[in-house]
Formats: C-alpha cells, structure tokens, sequence
C-alpha cells in the first residue's frame, strides 16, 4: 500500500512539474504578445494595431493545438502516454528557446514576424498533445475514489507556469525600458532550456500507466482511434468542447488581454496587473487540488457548474473594479475570477473529460475535446476582446464572456456524472 501511494504521489508530482514547465513555455508568449511583441516585431503599426496583430501570432499558436491533440493523441493511444509527454515537454522546451533567439523586425523585417508564427505553431502542437498525456498518466494510475484530487495535478500546473512566467518576466520587465526592449525579455524564454532538463529527468522515471499496460496485454487497441472517438464518442467530445469553452475563453481574457485593458484603457500600471496575476495564481495552488478533492465527494458536475455560473456572474464586476484604478480591487478582481471562476472548472476537467472515453481511445478523445475548444474560445478571445474594446467598449467584452458560460452551462447539464465510472475498459 505505501508504495502504490509513494508511486502515484511520485507520478502526480511528475506531471505537476512536466506541465509546469510547458505552461510557462506557452505562458511567456502570452506576456510577451501583450507587453513586447507588438513594439519589436509590429513596429511600424499604431500601438492599437500592433497589439492586435500580436495577438494574432499568439491565436495561432491555439489553432494548432487541435492538430496537436489528433497526432499526439494517436500515438498516445498506440505507443503510449509516456513517451507522447517527453516528445512534448522537448517541442516546448526547443521552441521557447528559439523565440528567445529570434531577430526582431528591426534586424530582418517581416521575416521576423514569420519565424515567430512559426514557432508559435510548434508550441501550441506541442501543448495540444501534451494535456491529455498528463492527465492520463495520474488519472489512470490514481486509486479508487480519487481520481479528481490526483487528475487535478496537472491542472496546477497552469497556475503554477502562470505564476513562474509572470514573476520571470516582471523581474525583467524592470530594467530600463530600452535593455528591456533589447535583450532583456528574452531571458525568461531562453531559461527555459534550464526547467525541460529537469522535466525530462523526472518525467524519464515515471512507469507507463496500468490502464494502456492491460490494454496492450489484451491487444484491444484500435487502429485508428481519432476515428473510433469520431465514430463512438461525438457526443462527449462536443460535451468536452463545450465544457471548455467558458473556462479557456475567459482565462485568457484574464490573463492576457486585462494586461492590455489594465495599461491602455484604465491606465493602471503594468506592474499592479503583474502582481495581481502572480497573487491569484498562487492561490489557485491551493484552489485546483481541494475543488479536486472536492468532485470526489459531491461529482464533477456541480463543481464545474458553479464555477460556469461564477463566470458569468463576475463578468461585469471584472471590469469595473479594475476600472477604479484601486490597486486593492484589481486584484480583488483577478482573485475572484481565477479562484471562483477558473479553477472549479479547471480542477475536475482531469478527471471529468477522461472518465468520458474508454481506455483505447481516452488520449485521443480527452485531447480533442479539450483542444477544439481551446483553439475557437481560447485562441481567438484575447484578439475579439481587443477588437470589441474601441468600438463597443467593456459592456460588449463582458457579454462576450457571459456568452461562453452560457455554451459551458449547457454542455454541463447534457453531460453525465463520471463519478463513479469504472475506467478500466
């Protein structure tokens, strides 16, 4: 008994770390698109256009993690869940490292912007296929009654890269303006090659998980499984898709595009933005695991709604607390829209989206469902939440955000309690 628990805490602390390090990877890019990429790689546009076309590079980053999530999938369900995690955690690791690298527009003009696209490309493959390996990987080896606190460990690890990006990067965001703009942002993207050396040694020592073990022994896999969840799961991966749309769609506005609405349009300080993000991350340390815990007493569903209904319900009080300027209710804000927004949603999805599909198509199935939101609510709210602002001001963001939860709501009641379902089949 004290080994099978030293071996779960063991692979849940490996998945921690492993989506930790990807997160910050993907994180940076999120920063960086809403402070720095329109001034070095969109120079000769208005501040408006530039961030726009920023946050365009960072979308397609999200439209490519459904192809992700299909590729990477497949050969988790085939190969296994294990080496899908290290060829993602080296991706990520590679192409942060190279965005560190890149010349700006100043040095080769459009190209810049090019090989930024591209390698953005590569993270958000990377990131698409990776989701669904780490959850896997502690949901199918967690006992019995506690697949929802063990599956929200990796879940911790957005906070957790949230969290270790912005302190980085507000570390560097100090310097003078003009080290900054020249070198100093790309520290944070260049140490990355630092934390995947350490992922990679953790993440080599965890044993693949029971549930794909048996699977190979009684040779039940499936040729195609992107085609079998296609075929005998498109209702739970719509399901999935729409579970995610409220959570991904509104975490990005939170974290990304009110560093924007926080600069240009409540002329708040950069900084206070920074430090309500880091504050409200770290809570969601704590927040992910025990909303976790909490879907194995109660169910996933009642958690998920709740922080689905809260989304909706703190769309508007989002914007005007920051409005007020007041450094306490920013991240007052910030607070309640990560602790009782995001993370209900967030913690159970582990556990919830794999208790979905069966063991021969669950890392393709979980993957897609996630990620196909991902790509349409997630990739494209930070660039409408920006392109809504001039025209229809706040009132319009915020509606936009009750729309998602409203899509969430629904895909909530249609889904069934996952709960208690047995997963080994």
């Amino acid at each position: 008994m004290s080994s099978a628990k030293s071996s779960i805490k063991l692979i849940a602390f490996a998945s921690l770390l492993g989506t930790t390090i990807e997160w910050y990877d993907f994180f940076l890019y999120n920063t960086a698109a809403a402070l720095v990429f329109n001034k070095l790689f969109f120079p000769t546009f208005d501040p408006f256009v530039g961030t726009l076309l920023a946050f365009s590079t960072y979308t397609v980053g999200f439209v490519a993690r459904p192809i992700g999530a299909i590729v990477i999938g497949h050969f988790g369900d085939k190969v296994g869940r294990k080496s899908m995690l290290v060829l993602t955690l080296v991706m990520m690791g590679v192409a942060t490292c190279l965005i560190g690298a890149l010349p700006t527009y100043a040095t080769i003009g459009p190209w810049a912007a090019v090989l930024l696209v591209g390698l953005r490309i590569v993270q958000g493959f990377g990131v698409g296929g990776q989701w669904g390996g780490a959850v896997l990987m502690t949901v199918e080896h967690a006992p019995p009654g506690k697949r929802g606190f063990y599956g929200s460990w990796p879940q911790i690890g957005v906070p957790a890269g949230l969290l270790t990006s912005t302190i980085i990067f507000s570390l560097f965001a100090k310097l003078p303006p003009d080290q900054f703009l020249a070198w100093g942002w790309r520290v944070p993207f260049l140490l990355s090659v630092v934390l995947v050396g350490i992922g990679l040694m953790i993440r080599l020592r965890v044993l693949e998980t029971p549930s794909f073990q048996k699977m190979k022994e009684t040779r039940t896999s499936v040729n195609q499984p992107i085609v079998e969840v296609l075929r005998k799961y498109p209702k739970q991966v719509l399901q999935a898709a729409g579970m995610r749309c409220a959570e991904n769609g509104s975490f990005y506005i939170y974290s990304a595009f009110m560093l924007v609405y926080a600069t240009q349009h409540s002329h708040i300080d950069r900084s206070v933005a920074l430090n309500g993000i880091m504050i409200a991350s770290a809570c969601e340390f704590i927040a992910v695991p025990a909303y976790g815990a909490l879907t194995d007493r109660i169910g996933r569903r009642p958690v998920y709604m709740f922080g689905a209904v809260m989304t909706a319900v703190l769309a508007f009080p989002l914007f005007w607390l920051f409005d007020t300027g007041s450094t306490p209710l920013v991240w007052l804000a910030l607070l309640l829209v990560f602790l009782c927004s995001h993370a209900p949603m967030y913690a159970p999805q582990g556990a919830f989206f794999s208790e979905l599909f069966g063991t021969s198509v669950r890392y393709s199935g979980a993957s897609l469902g996630a990620q196909l939101s991902a790509a349409v609510a997630g990739g494209f709210s930070p660039l409408i939440a920006t392109a809504l602002l001039p025209t229809y001001g706040r009132s319009a963001i915020a509606l936009y955000i009750i729309f998602m939860a409203a899509i969430t709501i629904v895909a909530v009641i249609s889904a069934a309690e996952t709960v208690k379902r047995d997963i080994e089949y």
